[in-house]
């Protein structure tokens, strides 16, 4: 079968930086909808007519990723606001009841980068944001999508978020 929408995708890859350094490898086969929201649009571009078994080589510069670097999703709030067990590394949905900084994405995830005595630094970029990405991929079965799939928009249970819905997403490592 041929990848065109809607139809879902099997496939594995190996997710490098633009200096070739190892970020992710989805080494078992995962399926995506394709035509749908589990995919960058540029992972579905490439995609395009291939079958089970093509392998393709894709560099992403940031704007077809997860955006640009945004400084202003960075922000500091008070360290009280957050739960006593707390590590650098934690992610939250949306900032904390009480916090300070106005203007900031509400559904956004932050994720805590430093945590000071009095404060913690909060970014709610994607950790893969501002950064160019080598992607290969490989496609290991192309099957006819569901109504349930074909209405989701998405493969139901699909846990791999690393590709998915692009630079807004808030999407996150598997």
């Amino acid at each position: 079968m041929i990848i065109s929408a809607p139809c879902v995708v099997s496939l594995t890859w190996q997710l490098n930086d633009a200096q070739n350094r190892p970020i992710d490898e989805l080494a078992q086969p995962v399926e995506f909808f394709y035509g749908g929201d589990d995919l960058l649009a540029k992972v579905e571009e490439a995609l395009a007519g291939h079958q089970a078994g093509d392998e393709l080589q894709l560099q992403l510069e940031p704007e077809h990723a997860f955006g640009e670097y945004r400084a202003e999703l960075v922000c500091f709030e008070e360290r009280r606001l957050f739960p006593e067990e707390l590590e650098t590394g934690m992610s939250f949905e949306g900032l904390p009841a009480g916090h300070a900084t106005t203007d900031m994405p509400a559904d956004a995830i932050y994720i805590v980068t430093e945590i000071y005595p009095s404060h913690v630094v909060l970014d709610g970029n994607h950790p893969l944001a501002g950064m160019a990405l080598r992607l290969a991929l490989k496609v290991q079965a192309v099957r006819a999508a569901s109504e349930q799939e074909v209405e989701a928009r998405s493969v139901a249970g699909s846990t791999v978020t690393v590709l998915g819905s692009g630079p807004a997403s808030g999407a996150t490592l598997h």
